[in-house]
């Protein structure tokens, strides 16, 4: 008697989308069903283990490198796997969201990589997952075109030689997708961005001359690092492709991973392309996992903390420093500034920021840095230039004049700045703006003039969070309180209702997103992220 077959996925409360049957193909489903089989038990042991390190940093307010993996450290004979020629040069990286303008925009941008966003600047709405799937698709088979509804512009692929090398985001392992479900258990969303994007695309961009090339978001550990391993792994084999083909860069933009950054190439090393250097998830890790850590791990007000703070200095040189040692790229973070379409003069101030920010990536040893607008990617690509010259990289820079102790990484009151009336109105501000678009399936907004994503939200209402229980007192004198907060935020509700006026305020989800701020940062059962209330309310 043979074994029954086993259960296919099923598609729980989702209206049907044009073309989906594209994406959703039996095949397709059939491989997404076995990812979950065979990896989501580790996906959940693994969230059980953060949980447990969370705890014990609660409990001992610190953070060492692992002993039991000393021996790797030790090892300077290990390196990861060559770089594709297509990945080898990263200079400049533009993110953004898979709608269909951003996927031809970051495309034609000029940038040598372009960031394909289903994380944190997606809203996970049912819509964006499966149609940005369908652009991806769409870009490769140069199919792709857009023509904007509002202004008739059209937009479309420039020659192939011409276009960004796309690396492919998933969400992170604590979301799951409620609308695929196996036996009424959810998929874990980064299964099911990883495993509809590899399934219909590695053979396709091997073709291409590229190959299916991965950031991964949120690692907290290198045991993280090996269930991606694994996974690749069993996805290569699965379609019948070399194993090393997947390409994989992983975001250091947790605490606990800055702690893990060798072990995490030597578990993907294999696979392993680079590590990046993530600020607002990172500084969102620091305040999440020394929340009652005392005043020593007060944050000040967010714009206050740049990448020359001491403690954010140790992190990025023993970034560059791991991935040089291990023949890895090293790529710095975000540029987030909006151009104004209004103001010269704030576009010349925001210009000179951004290019002394990647001067100094450059002249630190990273290999490339992100950007969030195509009209900053000149400014980037300069500064890179500049140091690079025709060389695609600069991994053998070693820093070996860097030497990280492990408290530099969480000296945070090595800081003068201190939190400020004015950054609790703006943490209250940007939160409010972003949750709404967010809710409204918008997952990259520009708000005062930065493109924010959901680590913007998370590292805003942390902040509240934690000055509320810290009894932070500002320099006005009043002391930060769930009240003042609440007070705080009416007004700014009320401001937004004014700007906006009446019928769009109503139209939109202004309220709804007031009241989730308030909940995430003033309950007192800190929610682990964000996203996962917020997710129970998106349409």
């Amino acid at each position: 008697m043979s074994a029954p077959a086993p259960s296919p996925l099923t598609i729980v409360d989702a209206e049907p989308l044009p073309r989906q049957e594209e994406v959703l193909t039996d095949a397709a489903l059939a491989f997404v069903a076995e990812l979950h089989r065979q990896f989501t038990p580790r996906r959940d042991e693994l969230l059980a283990r953060r949980a447990e390190r969370r705890a014990e940093i609660a409990r001992t307010s610190t953070l060492d490198f692992l002993p039991q993996t000393a021996a790797i450290r030790a090892d300077d004979s290990w390196k990861v796997a060559p770089a594709p020629a297509a990945l080898d040069d990263r200079r400049v990286e533009i993110t953004g969201p898979t709608d269909r303008k951003m996927t031809i925009n970051a495309l034609n941008s000029g940038a040598r990589v372009w960031l394909a966003d289903f994380e944190d600047a997606s809203a996970p709405t049912w819509e964006n997952v499966i149609l940005g799937q369908l652009n991806l698709i769409d870009a490769y088979t140069r199919t792709i075109d857009f023509t904007d509804p509002k202004s008739g512009k059209s937009y479309a692929l420039r020659p192939a030689g011409e276009l960004a090398t796309v690396v492919t985001r998933p969400r992170g392992w604590h979301l799951n997708e409620r609308h695929l479900q196996l036996d009424g258990t959810p998929v874990p969303g980064a299964l099911v961005d990883f495993g509809l994007y590899f399934f219909h695309n590695a053979q396709r961009l091997i073709d291409l001359g590229k190959g299916p090339y991965f950031y991964l978001p949120k690692t907290e550990s290198h045991l993280e690092a090996r269930l991606w391993n694994d996974i690749f792994v069993f996805a290569q084999d699965y379609v019948g492709i070399p194993r090393g083909t997947v390409r994989a860069t992983v975001l250091i933009e947790t605490i606990t991973a800055a702690y893990e950054m060798e072990e995490i190439l030597y578990e993907l090393r294999d696979h392993a392309s680079g590590l990046n250097a993530g600020r607002w998830d990172y500084l969102f890790s620091i305040v999440k996992n020394f929340r009652d850590g005392g005043a020593k791990f007060v944050l000040p007000d967010r714009n206050a903390v740049t990448m020359t703070a001491p403690f954010m200095r140790a992190y990025t040189e023993l970034l560059v420093r791991t991935c040089h040692k291990r023949g890895a790229h090293a790529i710095g973070g975000m540029a987030a500034f909006i151009p104004s379409r209004r103001d010269a003069e704030v576009n010349k101030v925001a210009f000179e920021k951004v290019k002394a920010d990647k001067d100094r990536e450059a002249h630190d040893g990273f290999d490339g840095s992100w950007v969030a607008h195509p009209d900053l990617v000149p400014i980037a690509m300069a500064s890179f230039d500049a140091v690079l010259g025709e060389k695609p990289n600069q991994k053998e820079r070693l820093r070996e004049d860097v030497s990280v102790a492990a408290g530099d990484l969480i000296a945070i009151d090595t800081l003068d700045a201190r939190p400020t009336y004015d950054g609790l109105r703006n943490a209250v501000a940007v939160g409010i703006r972003y949750i709404e678009a967010w809710l409204r399936g918008m997952g990259a907004v520009a708000i005062f003039n930065l493109m924010e994503d959901a680590a913007t939200a998370e590292i805003s209402r942390s902040q509240i969070w934690q000055w509320i229980n810290a009894d932070v007192v500002f320099e006005n004198g009043e002391h930060a309180t769930a009240e003042l907060t609440r007070r705080v935020a009416a007004e700014e509700l009320a401001a937004i209702r004014e700007e906006t006026g009446e019928e769009a305020f109503t139209a939109g989800k202004w309220q709804q997103a007031h009241d989730l701020l308030l909940q995430v940062s003033l309950d007192q059962d800190y929610a682990d992220f964000l996203t996962l209330p917020a997710y129970e309310q998106l349409a």
